[in-house]
């Protein structure tokens, strides 16, 4: 029997002085500028579960792709050694699973729920609450010219191209704060996304935040485990 539950989730709230949202990333303390000039409003949301019917949802309708495949690395302890071990192991499951003919691999971000410790320390990234899209169609292009050799990007431009986030559980089961995903037939793209830059020191980048509409419709995998991923297309 599915197991939906309700929780509160954190929409965008564009700033109120009309400018352009933005959150500032790794800022010099000595900044007086907030670290973002928008807020967040919470809206208790159904979530379905989609557990015994993973199959209706696909990369190419919903926009993300459950599927069941153990990981050799285990640890996910030491960035060098997720690099070296698990970036392989990821590059021929996204093949096999999309039949793409090229796979780059450019970040990986591990989180751990930490009860009572900040969030925004870079070395103790914890779930976030807050409804986003890691890549707008800006920043996505921005991503090929940075992370691939700049005698190819443009080629590569001319033709399909996708960023995929690939996300398990690690060491044990998500049941404490499990991955909330939205199906992307619900989103009314006109309406309810908005670029909000993200202003690094030495560069900029962009997502897309949410605003709240009730029509979302949101999907889990009740008590997901690790040898369970998910794709998801930005």
């Amino acid at each position: 029997m599915a197991s939906d539950t309700i929780s509160t989730l954190q929409y965008f709230t564009a700033p109120v002085d009309g400018s352009r949202p933005y959150n500032r990333i790794y800022a010099d303390s000595t900044t007086t500028k907030p670290p973002r000039n928008w807020t967040q409003e919470p809206h208790d949301m159904k979530i379905g579960d989609v557990r015994g019917k993973e199959d209706l949802y696909k990369l190419d309708n919903a926009g993300f792709q459950y599927g069941r495949e153990a990981a050799k690395h285990a640890s996910f302890l030491n960035d060098d050694e997720v690099e070296r071990e698990y970036y392989p192991e990821s590059i021929d499951l996204i093949k096999r699973v999309t039949g793409a003919t090229s796979v780059v691999m450019f970040d990986h971000t591990i989180r751990r729920r930490r009860p009572g410790e900040a969030g925004d320390d870079p070395q103790k990234r914890q779930p976030v609450s807050a409804v986003h899209v890691d890549q707008t169609t800006a920043s996505s292009i921005a991503r090929v010219h940075r992370h691939l050799p700049p005698t190819e990007a443009p080629s590569l431009l001319r033709r399909r191209f996708q960023i995929i986030n690939l996300w398990r559980p690690i060491s044990h089961a998500a049941v404490d704060w499990p991955l909330a995903l939205c199906d992307f037939r619900s989103v009314d793209v006109e309406k309810d996304l908005v670029p909000v830059a993200l202003l690094y020191p030495d560069r900029e980048g962009e997502t897309f935040g949410v605003k709240y509409n009730p029509n979302h419709q949101w999907k889990y995998l009740k008590a997901m485990t690790p040898e369970e991923f998910v794709l998801i297309k930005w």
